[in-house]
C-alpha cells in the first residue's frame, strides 16, 4: 500500500503534470481544455484517495463493477485516441491555439466507435471516475464523482461548439445521429 505521505506528493506531481500541458486552456475558459484539466484533477484524487481499499473484497460485486468500468475505460481511450491519429489527421485551428496538437483533427472522425457516440476519449474518463468511485463510496468520493462527471459535460459541450464551428453543418449532422458519451443512451 502507498502512503498518504506519497500519494499526496504524486498528487502534486499529476497536478503540476496537468496544470504544464493545460496551461494555454487554463488561460481561456472558453476552451474545452478548461473544464477537463479539472476532471482529470478530480479523477486523480478519487484514484489516490481511493487506493488503500482498491483491492479490498476483490470480488464483491462493486468491485467486480469496478473493474468493468476500468478495463472499459482503458480500452475506449485506446480505441478513441487511435481512430484521431489515423482517421482524423492533424491541422492547427487557428481559432483554438490551446488545443494538444492530437485534437485539431482535419478530418470528422465517424468510424469505430465514433459512430455511435461523439467523446470516447471524455467517456473513458467518466468510467475511470465512476469505476474508482465504486472502490469506496463515501461523502468525499461522492462530491469528486459527480464533480468530474460534471466537468466532463462542460468539456463535451464547448468542444462541440468549437466542433460545430470548424466542420459546420457536418458535425451538426453527426450530433443528431450519435450520442455525447454512451451509445443508444446519453
Amino acid at each position: 500500500m502507498i502512503s498518504l505521505t506519497f500519494r499526496i506528493l504524486l498528487f502534486f506531481i499529476l497536478s503540476i503534470f496537468f496544470t504544464f500541458i493545460s496551461r494555454r486552456s487554463l488561460r481561456n475558459r472558453h476552451s474545452h481544455g478548461f473544464y477537463r484539466y479539472f476532471a482529470f484533477e478530480g479523477v486523480t484524487i478519487l484514484v489516490l484517495y481511493n487506493h488503500p481499499v482498491w483491492f479490498n473484497s476483490p470480488f464483491s460485486a462493486l468491485q467486480c463493477l469496478s473493474w468493468l468500468l476500468l478495463l472499459l475505460s482503458v480500452a475506449l481511450v485506446i480505441h478513441g485516441f487511435v481512430l484521431l491519429k489515423r482517421v482524423g489527421g492533424q491541422e492547427q485551428r487557428a481559432a483554438c491555439p490551446e488545443n494538444l496538437p492530437f485534437e485539431n483533427t482535419k478530418n470528422l472522425v465517424q468510424s469505430g466507435l465514433y459512430c455511435y457516440i461523439r467523446h470516447p476519449m471524455y467517456s473513458s474518463l467518466l468510467l475511470l471516475a465512476w469505476g474508482a468511485f465504486l472502490k469506496r463510496i463515501d461523502l468525499i468520493t461522492l462530491t469528486m464523482v459527480v464533480m468530474v462527471s460534471v466537468a466532463l459535460f462542460l468539456t463535451a459541450k464547448v468542444e462541440e461548439g468549437e466542433n460545430v464551428s470548424y466542420f459546420g453543418n457536418d458535425y451538426r449532422t453527426y450530433q443528431a445521429r450519435s450520442k455525447m458519451f454512451f451509445p443508444f443512451v446519453f
